[in-house]
């Protein structure tokens, strides 16, 4: 499996990595790819499927432009988006790769094929570059989930990436992950360590894990005193900074609380990094920004919470194991939730976490398995129906309960002997069977569920 730690987290802006963060990559991608852009005299998007149907909710419009300018997920500043976009709408010009300046309109150079998805995927997009003799150059890319995107008829990954590099641990399955550990006496983390390797050094990587939960940390903490509404016109109020220092205030006295505030912060954290990423914040995906909230809080509940001997190792060994699961359900299933629904996200998370958790706390790699299983076994069926089409109701509160979960099948697993009746192949087996049989407007469109029975009034997606 020709996939790295550092594919599945990678440093984005929210409010979504299929609809954001993707686009803006395959954005930027096709103008790089079109070469010298002197002649160029015009330039076209067109969105379909669930990029049209959720686009502008999803901020798949800002996207583009902002990858049209030159702009990427992990450099761009949130601060001055929006202050990047007035500018192009004020001029009606945008330059190119931040060089070449062509007129520019939003309303009618981004067209949005609400009931028309391109084949490969139902995130599809199509790049127009006018040319001064008449001449244009098209190309179709697909965002395929998690910030991973491909060019129609390409596999995912950049064309001109080098060829892969032998893993003394290749593995495309749970069983073949667990029978190297057998042969070896390895453990998870150890084994996507020693392939990690082969690309980069031991400080290479250690340095690039603590900057992925350095900007996690960040996220958590920010969100925790940020008050005040999210945008997009549902008129959401943020809620983490308030119910945190409802607790804070409290300080030591305990003697009101029930056994169930033990994991309230938990929730807590979670809701802080999604209510972030709904906002437009900087965020990581894990494995999306949708669940990205998920894996940070079980993260910092591992941290303060667990009373770890050596939380630094820790940490590492938990995010080298939650992205070996994160790989599994991406090659063998899917992490898009425009394609199997919220369980691709939360659901995968959730397991990404629990597994991460076990291995942390000094689990064997049949308890990690466990804990994994459990994880995605209990968010099967899960839809993807957000509201207005934001990623803000139900994708907030679901991420503090997919957090809950996580913890509690990871206790589960560390209390067995790593035997159990699901393999982890089969429930990702079982995920993408499932989201092959729901219906389209369960998927990430806001045709269905939460997102046609919640009345909204006043909103652009509705």
């Amino acid at each position: 499996m020709d996939m790295s730690v550092f594919d599945l987290f990678k440093i984005g802006i929210g409010p979504s990595s299929s609809h954001t963060v993707g686009p803006m990559v395959a954005a930027r991608r096709f103008l790089v790819e079109c070469g010298s852009l002197d002649n160029a005299v015009g330039i076209e998007a067109a969105l379909y499927g669930s990029l049209a149907l959720t686009g502008v909710g999803h901020a798949t419009d800002k996207a583009v432009i902002l990858g049209l300018m030159g702009e990427t997920p992990q450099d761009v500043d949130p601060e001055a988006v929006e202050d990047q976009l007035a500018e192009v709408e004020l001029d009606g010009k945008l330059r190119l790769l931040g060089t070449h300046e062509v007129p520019f309109n939003r309303a009618t150079d981004l067209v949005f094929h609400k009931r028309t998805s391109l084949p490969e995927h139902p995130n599809g997009m199509r790049f127009t570059l006018k040319l001064a003799d008449g001449s244009v150059i098209e190309k179709v890319f697909y965002s395929v989930g998690g910030g991973f995107i491909h060019a129609a008829g390409e596999a995912e990954g950049s064309p001109d990436a080098p060829p892969s590099t032998p893993v003394p641990f290749p593995f495309d399955t749970m069983v073949q992950l667990l029978a190297h550990g057998q042969e070896s006496g390895l453990s998870i983390p150890q084994m996507l360590r020693a392939n990690e390797r082969v690309r980069i050094s031991d400080e290479e990587l250690n340095a690039g894990i603590d900057k992925i939960w350095h900007v996690m940390s960040d996220c958590i903490a920010h969100g925790l005193v940020t008050g005040g509404q999210l945008p997009g016109g549902l008129n959401v109020k943020r809620r983490a900074a308030t119910l945190w220092k409802q607790s804070e205030d409290k300080g030591g006295d305990r003697t009101n609380d029930l056994p169930h505030d033990a994991l309230h912060c938990v929730s807590l954290y979670a809701m802080a990094v999604n209510e972030e990423n709904a906002a437009g914040g900087r965020v990581v995906t894990a494995p999306t920004n949708g669940a990205a909230g998920i894996i940070p809080a079980v993260l910092r509940y591992y941290a303060e919470d667990c009373r770890p001997s050596d939380p630094v190792k820790g940490i590492r060994d938990f995010m080298l194991t939650s992205a070996a699961i994160g790989m599994l359900c991406k090659k063998n299933a899917s992490i898009s939730g425009a394609e199997v629904g919220c369980q691709g996200e939360v659901g995968v998370a959730c397991a990404m976490a629990a597994a991460g958790l076990v291995a942390a706390l000094g689990g064997t790699n049949e308890q990690v398995e466990n804990a994994a299983e459990i994880g995605i076994e209990h968010h099967l069926g899960m839809t993807c129906d957000p509201i207005g089409g934001l990623v803000q109701i139900p994708c907030i509160e679901r991420n503090g309960m997919g957090a809950i979960k996580a913890i509690t099948a990871a206790s589960l697993a560390l209390k067995g002997d790593g035997t159990h009746f699901v393999s982890l192949d089969s429930v990702i087996e079982t995920m993408r069977q499932t989201g092959a049989d729901m219906q389209d407007k369960y998927k990430e469109t806001s045709l269905g569920g939460l997102a046609i029975h919640v009345v909204t009034v006043n909103h652009p997606a509705c």
